[in-house]
């Protein structure tokens, strides 16, 4: 599993975990694309938006591996902001490569992704 070094483990001040320490024994939990209605809490919403700020900032428009990045917080963006970026993909592996999709990130987290 792909450690991100440099990646932040949570949201600064919080409990919302960005990575994970160590990889399951059971494989990669699924990537799913989980939908965020718009009554969701406010601290989730900066959650979001932080991951988003710091997959920007660690990555960019490049492709990435999914390695220790969580799967529950990735689910949040996955089949929208974050997007596969092969073919086959597979939603179980911590090798998957992935890629922001960076028109609809833009318009989904303006205060994330900075100036164009």
């Amino acid at each position: 599993m792909e450690k991100h070094r440099g990646f932040p483990g949570r949201l600064p001040g919080t409990d919302f975990q960005f990575v994970i320490r160590r990889a399951n024994k059971a494989g990669a939990t699924k990537l799913i694309a989980r939908e965020r209605f718009s009554d969701r809490k406010p601290a989730d919403r900066r959650a979001d938006t932080g991951f988003m700020k710091a997959l920007w900032d660690h990555f960019g428009a490049e492709p990435f591996m999914r390695g220790n990045l969580d799967a529950g917080r990735l689910s949040w963006l996955f089949g929208r902001e974050v997007v596969p970026a092969e073919d086959p993909f597979d939603p179980e592996s911590y090798d998957a490569l992935l890629q922001i999709d960076e028109d609809l990130a833009r318009v989904s987290f303006p205060e994330a992704m900075g100036e164009k």
